[in-house]
């Protein structure tokens, strides 16, 4: 069989210039805010994602992504196929998956959500059974991270890809989860402030599952709003009492578990 040219390679000198040789690059990725530059590739009649770092912080990161696909499978969790090692850092290759990010931050820009024809406004004007069964893939995809004995780390609106024709969502970029609990030994962990739990501020706190409940927690307060300043909540009174008790400052006062926040999720719908 003859060796596939991004699934069977293990090292190359320059991932663009091999990429661009190899096939045909349909779209790049490169002003990320994350430090990593991605392309969409055509090779061989089929479409693939494949993501690069050269900074080390960067290179760190797809390095821990390698671990968490290791560890946690879930049909919403886009996987990942493959890595190859670079001359500057690492790469990896998953397959093109249909949809947009609902949210897409760069290091020159940080706006977009709330423009009419941006994803996330296109999101929030769903009707209600499509936004709960986008909710539910990814309330559902966080048992299993739970299972795998991992916490979420930078969970937002960049990590969501809403298929529009499909109606499904999917989850990508899960590049900062790692197994918990841990103590933060920095200032703060990365991520958006606007998901983000006090004690991922903190050196020194303790993050575990109930830090991945109040991010989800505010994933569905979030994306069962109709705008950005959270004053058009479209769900239910009970609902909203869920993502209250979720999102307590104090983690001892949130659920203790995500299949807890699930199961009171549920009731409350």
């Amino acid at each position: 069989m003859t060796p596939h040219p991004l699934l069977d390679v293990a090292h190359v000198a320059t991932l663009d210039a091999y990429v661009a040789d190899i096939g045909t690059i349909f779209r790049a990725f490169a002003d990320q805010d994350s430090g990593c530059a991605s392309y969409g590739v055509l090779v061989e009649g089929r479409r693939w994602f494949v993501k690069s770092a050269s900074v080390p912080a960067a290179v760190s990161s797809l390095r821990r992504a390698v671990s968490v696909h290791q560890a946690v499978t879930h049909p919403a969790i886009t996987p990942l196929l493959h890595s190859i090692t670079t001359d500057e850092g690492l790469a990896l290759v998953y397959p093109w998956v249909p949809g947009e990010v609902l949210y897409h931050p760069t290091r020159s820009h940080q706006g977009g959500r709330t423009a009419p024809d941006s994803p996330m406004a296109r999101f929030r004007g769903l009707p209600l059974p499509e936004v709960h069964a986008a909710l539910d893939m990814i309330l559902d995809a966080h048992l299993a991270v739970e299972s795998a004995g991992l916490v979420a780390v930078d969970l937002y609106d960049g990590c969501m890809l809403y298929d529009f024709e499909e109606q499904r969502m999917r989850l990508c970029d899960l590049d900062e989860y790692r197994p918990g609990p841990f103590t933060l030994d920095a200032d703060r962990l990365p991520g958006s402030s606007r998901y983000m739990a006090p004690e991922e501020f903190v050196r020194g706190s303790i993050i575990d599952v109930r830090t991945t409940v109040f991010n989800l927690g505010r994933a569905l307060r979030l994306l069962l709003d109709a705008g950005d300043k959270e004053d058009q909540w479209r769900g239910a009174h009970g609902q909203l009492a869920v993502i209250q008790r979720a999102t307590a400052a104090d983690p001892q006062e949130r659920f203790p578990s995500v299949r807890s926040l699930v199961e009171a999720w549920h009731a409350a719908a």
